[in-house]
């Protein structure tokens, strides 16, 4: 059975004054704003500086910016990007992002992120 058949559906509703953040890196937070085991969306908020580390994952990924200024690197390429900008990571491409002003940037998965669920990580989509 594939870890995202177990993932559970959230409720319909997220009010921001009443979802928690959890930290996950020096002036990195993250707001879990709702999900099913095919997508997931999250808001991570970045203090100035805060570094969202290189890494990569077969989960599909569409990110908005809120706010806030990025300088963003996917593959090989690095651009800055700011608010209103968006931007799509491909599976298994190396990505990372250094916050140059604060902001909030909106991520979108699929499937749902299970090690943001406390499950392992996995290394291949179960899905193929």
């Amino acid at each position: 059975m594939s870890i995202h058949k177990e993932i559970k559906p959230t409720k319909e509703y997220f009010i921001d004054a009443e979802t928690p953040w959890e930290e996950v890196a020096p002036g990195l937070s993250r707001q879990i704003m709702g999900y099913d085991g095919k997508i997931m969306l999250v808001k991570a908020k970045f203090e100035t500086g805060a570094i969202g580390v290189m890494h990569k994952h077969y989960h599909s990924q569409v990110t908005y910016v809120e706010s806030g200024e990025f300088k963003m690197t996917i593959g090989e390429d690095i651009r800055i990007l700011k608010r209103g900008d968006s931007f799509y990571i491909p599976t298994f491409v190396m990505h990372g992002c250094v916050c140059t002003k604060p902001g909030i940037l909106i991520d979108v998965f699929s499937p749902a992120r299970e090690d943001f669920l406390g499950y392992e990580q996995l290394e291949k989509d179960p899905t193929l």
